[in-house]
């Protein structure tokens, strides 16, 4: 089926349809991964955006049952140079295609990814919108133009009631922004008891759950949205240690008085190099994120630049100078990308130890 992307700049991409055979709108980011396109699919931080991969073959070892990042994507649909309709692969179930399909996920691919990348990368993230081939080109554009998207992507994201994944080791309250399973892969393997809570639940419901320690997730859209994390977040600084990872790093860093801005096309792929300010060492991981704190606004606040990206420059870690509270924008539970950092997981582990001591002396 004859497809075609348009962005509300203008620009027209023909090509042809996979997965379902539906219209699909949303905001068009790029991706530099050469794998992991089906922890991609399924990672909630994507909510209502279109991705472009530009490594040029996806869906070669297909989709399997132990990839997923969550059970339903959010994603709004996929733009491919070519997609693989035969993976070889010996955990293959289905195709892409087919996992498309059962989704209702629109895709297109036979595009020219390179060109689209670059004008991602010249004008920034555009609206864009996945059509059929005989529609209205000059209508779509103005359409776009006049489109203004939800803010309330983590609402639609965040689980509704809270859950457990019990363990035999600290208890910790993760704060589900739009977690992907990763995060509670590395908590569980560390014996961690995990309870999952909605992004709306206060400090208080939080608190009365005893916790040694909360883990503040991921998620989608504009961490300037979430008005409500930030006065939980206050209420919990210094009461018990806490971790954060992406969204959750951005919203530390505004419930402490800094600031955060939209970048031109964000990061987005397994291969982003970052410092360890203090260890003075380099970490291969892995991002998505279209937002970043302020460096500039960290003056005056309680928090200490922890990592910096060496792409950008752009920070990439805080942490408390008081209260035991540390971030990091990139994702160190790996999925998909390189393990350099999940190290950051024993060091939330080992904060939590040194609290529960100094509170029983």
């Amino acid at each position: 089926m004859k497809k075609k992307l348009i962005l509300e700049s203008g620009e027209v991409f023909h090509g042809e349809g996979f997965g379902a055979d539906l219209e699909t709108a949303g905001e068009v980011v790029f991706n530099t991964g050469m794998t992991g396109y089906q922890e991609l699919i399924s990672d909630p931080s994507y909510c209502g955006q279109i991705v472009c991969m530009t490594y040029p073959l996806i869906g070669n070892y297909g989709i399997n049952r132990d990839d997923y990042e969550s059970i339903e994507p959010a994603i709004k649909g996929l733009i491919v140079k070519e997609i693989c309709d035969l993976p070889s692969n010996f955990r293959t179930q289905i195709t892409l295609d087919e996992l498309f399909k059962k989704k209702n996920l629109s895709g297109i691919s036979g595009i020219d990814t390179r060109r689209l990348t670059r004008i991602l990368r010249n004008s920034g993230v555009v609206k864009g919108k996945i059509v059929n081939d005989d529609a209205d080109e000059n209508s779509i554009v103005l359409e776009l133009k006049s489109t203004t998207f939800p803010t309330n992507q983590v609402e639609q994201v965040s689980t509704k009631t809270p859950y457990a994944n019990p363990g035999r080791g600290f208890k910790v309250v993760l704060v589900d922004f739009g977690s992907k399973l990763g995060i509670i892969r590395e908590l569980s393997q560390r014996n961690c008891d995990i309870i999952v809570v909605s992004q709306d639940t206060t400090a208080e419901e939080i608190l009365l759950m005893d916790p040694d320690g909360i883990m503040l997730s991921n998620g989608p859209g504009d961490p300037e949205d979430n008005q409500q994390a930030l006065e939980m977040i206050r209420g919990l600084l210094g009461k018990v240690p806490i971790f954060g990872i992406c969204l959750g790093h951005q919203l530390i860093g505004l419930a402490c008085g800094a600031k955060t801005f939209k970048l031109k096309f964000g990061h987005r792929g397994g291969n982003h190099p970052v410092l360890d300010l203090e260890k003075n060492k380099v970490a291969i991981t892995s991002q998505n994120h279209g937002y970043a704190v302020d460096q500039e606004s960290l003056k005056g606040t309680d928090l200490v630049e922890t990592h910096i990206a060496l792409n950008d420059r752009t920070n990439e870690g805080l942490k408390h100078k008081i209260h035991p509270c540390f971030s990091v924008q990139y994702h160190p539970e790996a999925s998909p990308g390189p393990e350099d950092a999940n190290y950051l997981f024993d060091d939330f582990i080992h904060l939590m130890e040194d609290f529960k001591n100094k509170k029983n002396q």
